[in-house]
């Protein structure tokens, strides 16, 4: 955790004291003066507190609190401080290698799921391998000692809780369990070789590192990726871990997150040489799906200056996009002389591609948001149909009611507030997806007020 120097500079000079205020220092204290600072320099809370109780006014080094409270923030080292900088590199380099040493491997993989079956307590009429508990302490006694830090009497617990056999678990789950721990700590470990920082999170450069280093391991990719398509490959790449994983645009993410979000899994199924076509087409990550991507958008780049222009993207999907959310769009995406680059474009397809998360809801709430109030209106709803009414005259079509479509969406959300709909009013009524895309895609809007006789069609 990396904290504001502004902050810890206001904390070391507080002033603060653990003598009991009387009652004419209660009644006199005013909430709104400012706070009282002191001209105490280093030592912050813990050292105002001391010197405020000391009688000479000095440091007093037998307070209590210098045993019971610990230093609970370590400043990482200054930039410049190239010695200390090494150092610390090079302890968390040595750090990460001893915790790889104690990774099973294959081998010892194979030898734990020997030692299950031939301590197996029963096998059921469908073939499950089952273990109890007292076999399961014979297994704890045979595995090597490495092995025996992954077995433990509480995973043995967690387990029987979602067992459907009373005082047994089958084994597999057990060997499942083991595998999967071991390859979190093994993608733990690889990611936090890029964190220069050393503070448990990646940049946008860390992170390109990390998968520049990894194509080659990547058999569906490492093959194909031609040297001058590797830049496009990796944005496109790292542009989805840093959509969902920092949808506050801090620069970073924790490497707890991409462990947690199944991510880096669906990237390293990669590995594998051969996958179906329907889940290459399915899996952002795999090189079918990077080309489509890229190649949407030199499709669209019609001037072919690598840039894309507000008319260049209305034709972007089914070209029904309304003027009034693209005008929305160029207002809130960082663009360049008023046109989108790749990694724009590249938020853009992932946000309208998944409607229903969070995330995306989150991006194209900040679009809808006209006023940046963090609530949306019966106003707010109108601008935007505004643009719909402009594609219905544009094709003949009959003219829609604006106040059926309101009611009919705040019907939809069901927000707190029966005037305002907010972000989370959006996320938590589970017809956001609809709610969107009536608003901002004509061909969607089309769909949801014709659902009831495309129904009776089928």
């Amino acid at each position: 955790m990396e904290l504001d120097p502004d902050i810890i500079k206001e904390f070391e000079n507080l002033e603060v004291t653990a003598k009991k205020p009387s009652e004419e220092e209660i009644k006199a204290f005013d909430e709104n003066a400012p706070l009282k600072v002191s001209n105490t320099g280093r030592g912050g809370v813990a050292a105002a507190a001391n010197k405020a109780n000391s009688p000479n006014g000095k440091p007093n080094t037998n307070h209590p609190t210098y045993s019971t409270i610990p230093k609970f923030f370590h400043a990482p080292p200054a930039p410049t401080d190239t010695l200390r900088q090494n150092l610390r590199k090079e302890a968390h380099s040595l750090f990460l290698q001893k915790r790889s040493q104690e990774l099973l491997d294959n081998e010892e993989l194979n030898t734990l799921w020997s030692i299950l079956e031939k301590h197996c307590t029963q096998v059921t009429p469908m073939g499950q391998q089952l273990i109890g508990y007292d076999d399961y302490l014979k297994v704890m006694q045979a595995v090597s000692a490495k092995c025996r830090k992954y077995l433990t009497a509480r995973l043995f617990a967690k387990l029987q809780c979602h067992s459907g056999y009373p005082g047994k678990v089958e084994i597999v789950s057990i060997f499942n369990y083991t595998m999967r721990k071991v390859w979190l700590t093994q993608g733990r470990i690889g990611l936090s070789f890029y964190d220069d920082v050393g503070q448990g999170y990646l940049r946008e450069i860390d992170m390109e590192n990390y998968i520049i280093d990894i194509i080659p391991t990547l058999a569906q990719i490492s093959g194909c990726v031609q040297p001058s398509f590797q830049s496009f490959y990796v944005c496109t790449v790292v542009k989805k871990f840093f959509f969902f994983l920092d949808p506050l645009h801090t620069g970073r993410i924790r490497i707890r997150d991409i462990l947690a979000s199944g991510l880096l899994t669906e990237l390293l199924e990669l590995r594998d040489e051969e996958s179906s076509k329907e889940s290459q087409e399915h899996n952002w990550f795999s090189m079918p799906s990077v080309l489509t991507v890229y190649g949407n958008y030199l499709n669209l780049d019609k001037d072919h200056n690598g840039m894309l222009s507000k008319k260049e993207l209305a034709a972007y999907g089914s070209g029904t996009l309304t003027s009034v959310f693209l005008d929305r769009v160029f207002d809130e995406c960082r663009t360049f002389d008023g046109e989108m680059d790749y990694k724009t474009f590249l938020d853009f397809v992932l946000a309208l591609d998944n409607r229903h998360e969070p995330q995306s809801l989150h991006y194209l709430f900040r679009i809808l948001d006209v006023q940046h109030k963090g609530y949306l209106t019966a106003q707010t709803l109108h601008y935007f149909f505004k643009g719909i009414q402009e594609q219905i005259r544009a094709v003949n079509a009959e003219s829609v009611n604006f106040e059926d479509l309101k009611d009919e969406i705040f019907d939809m959300v069901k927000s707190k507030d029966p005037y305002k709909i907010t972000l989370q009013d959006l996320i938590n009524c589970g017809q956001a997806e609809t709610v969107v895309s009536i608003l901002i895609e004509f061909h969607k809007f089309w769909a949801y007020e014709n659902r009831e006789e495309g129904s009776h069609n089928v």
